[in-house]
């Protein structure tokens, strides 16, 4: 029977990053009913954008790439929430700055969303967040089976404020989550005992990022500091990546950096207080960059879960007869892409 014929049912989403809201929408599309549930007090996941007095930080995802023609074809119906960002030939900068590989990834255009990177997941969110559909700031505990129609799921959450609350009537249960939370919540709702093990073989890396403000850079007399590039990959044993937030497409002017550090060396000072951190991180961005001015704004995230480095090696999984399904770019690699590959086959296979 095809999906136009079924009845239209209802389904848990978990989480709000760029896999749950590509595969919410995409059932939305296709007749159905979603409730999309995120932790946090916005949409958008890693691709996420941070506000200062001095301009934003993209401060998850720096950009992104497209590839599949289903991603393409989904970026050209919302043409005016993303851009292509020319980074100026992006390097690859061995330990003292020094350029090692100029003109990296220079075959794949680089995309930016505008006027920050979380604005492409919230604009695609905007039409659910308006019907009620999103439920944030509620985590989500445990899955198990409805109390009054048992081939149906309830969630039990928990709210910023502590609050506790039911949500039933669920004929499905998707989650958009990293894959040690989709590991936890499963194996805490006692449910889908096989996946147990090849969610727990994915290995994710944990990520550092700190963000830079120099206003002083747009005092009359002054050219812009550091380099002429605007973005690099570095073998720095602290600094992974670095961009001047200002050279992408409609950011403000103000000199801006975002640093992000290798996987390792995120690891090694995953439990560092912040201080620490900042002192260090700081330190390298003058060593690979020449920029010894002191930052007006200093700022800092620490992401749990950043980078795959063993994915799933399978787009999603779904188990059609429990109605529980598990998607994320984690499944695929790391990419925006990823992510939005493996929402949207899921919600394909749930349809």
């Amino acid at each position: 029977m095809s999906s136009a014929l079924r009845p239209p049912q209802h389904f848990a989403v978990i989480g709000a990053g760029m896999a749950g809201i590509t595969c919410a929408r995409t059932l939305v599309q296709a007749g159905h009913q979603v409730t999309i549930f995120e932790k946090s007090r916005s949409t958008s996941g890693r691709m996420a954008t941070r506000s200062s007095a001095f301009g934003s930080f993209d401060h998850g995802a720096q950009y992104f790439t497209a590839r599949d023609p289903r991603f393409l074809k989904a970026l050209e119906s919302t043409p005016k929430l993303c851009k292509r960002w020319s980074a100026n030939s992006v390097q690859v900068l061995d330990e003292l700055g020094h350029v090692a590989a100029p003109g990296l990834s220079n075959h794949d255009a680089h995309w930016v969303a505008v006027p920050g990177m979380k604005s492409l997941v919230s604009g695609w969110a905007e039409p659910l967040a308006a019907g009620g559909h999103i439920e944030l700031e509620t985590r989500v505990n445990r899955v198990e089976p409805d109390a009054v129609s048992p081939k149906k799921w309830q969630l039990r959450t928990e709210g910023s404020d502590g609050a506790q609350h039911v949500f039933s009537g669920f004929d499905g249960v998707l989650m958009a989550i990293p894959s040690a939370q989709a590991h936890s919540l499963l194996q805490t709702s006692e449910l889908a005992k096989p996946w147990l093990k090849p969610l727990g073989q994915v290995k994710v890396a944990p990520c550092w990022t700190l963000m830079l403000a120099f206003p002083q850079a747009m005092q009359p007399g002054m050219s812009a500091l550091g380099p002429q590039w605007n973005a690099a990959r570095s073998t720095h044993h602290r600094i992974a990546w670095l961009a001047r937030e200002s050279s992408k497409p409609g950011r403000e002017p103000i000199e801006r950096w975002t640093i992000q550090a290798s996987p390792a060396w995120s690891q090694e000072h995953i439990h560092d207080d912040v201080p620490r951190v900042e002192a260090k991180l700081l330190k390298a961005f003058s060593e690979v960059t020449g920029i010894r001015a002191e930052p007006t704004h200093v700022d800092s995230q620490r992401w749990l879960y950043a980078k795959t480095v063993q994915p799933l090696g399978k787009s999603h999984l779904w188990d059609a007869k429990k109605g529980l399904g598990v998607c994320g770019d984690w499944c695929l690699g790391h990419r925006v892409e990823d992510a939005f590959v493996s929402g949207l086959e899921l919600a394909l296979a749930v349809v």
